[in-house]
């Protein structure tokens, strides 16, 4: 399980007022939730939280540090400026060993496809990554996945990952994660031996709709 260290400060006060204000002194407002506990407001320092989300995926378990007491927790949600480069609010959910959450975990994929290197065949990589349903003190940061069985017209299924013990997959087990097509011109052939890894996500890359 992945983890990583981030600083928080409780705060008292709420409102869009405040929030902009702590925002101009390069703070991000947010809040703390989970485990039956009221919501908790807080703020996290931006530049902080901007060197954090460099080296952290959407599955890695942030200690945070609020007001002395650590807590295991993973980020639900960043809400960006649609234009600037600025953080508008952040959400963190508790862990709590024992309870399951659900979390998105990267695959990494080893091995090539018997397609590729015996058919030719070009590899196409469906899902980079997978919901999973597992114990809060067992989070994978990633799931590695071997591919080199997978023959030209046999998509590798959801429900053909072998996973850690005490993960569970959630989602459609019929769904399709790689599949070996045949190659549509010769330039476009693979070399064989060439092992493909996906690299997780990180949290701060921009999606679609937000670049």
């Amino acid at each position: 399980m992945a983890t990583a260290s981030l600083n928080a400060t409780p705060r008292l006060e709420t409102g869009k007022g405040v929030a902009r204000s702590l925002r101009r002194d390069g703070q991000v407002p947010g809040v703390i939730y989970g485990h039956k506990r009221d919501a908790q407001p807080l703020a996290v320092n931006a530049r902080d939280l901007e060197r954090l989300l460099e080296k952290v995926t959407v599955s890695t378990v942030i200690e945070l540090n609020l007001g002395g007491i650590t807590t295991r927790t993973l980020i639900r949600e960043i809400q960006r400026h649609p234009y600037k480069k600025q953080f508008i609010h952040i959400d963190f959910q508790e862990l709590v060993a024992g309870e399951k959450v659900t979390v998105q975990v990267p695959l990494v994929f080893h091995g090539t496809p018997e397609g590729v290197k015996v058919g030719g065949g070009l590899l196409d990589v469906i899902l980079h990554e997978v919901t999973v349903w597992a114990d809060a003190a067992s989070i994978p940061d990633h799931i590695d996945v071997d591919i080199s069985g997978v023959v030209m017209g046999h998509p590798l299924h959801l429900g053909e990952l072998t996973l850690p013990a005490g993960v569970e997959i959630v989602g459609d087990e019929d769904q399709a994660v790689v599949t070996v097509s045949a190659p549509r011109t010769q330039e476009e052939t693979p070399v064989a031996g060439t092992e493909v890894v996906a690299e997780p996500e990180l949290i701060r890359k921009p999606k679609a709709d937000e670049e």
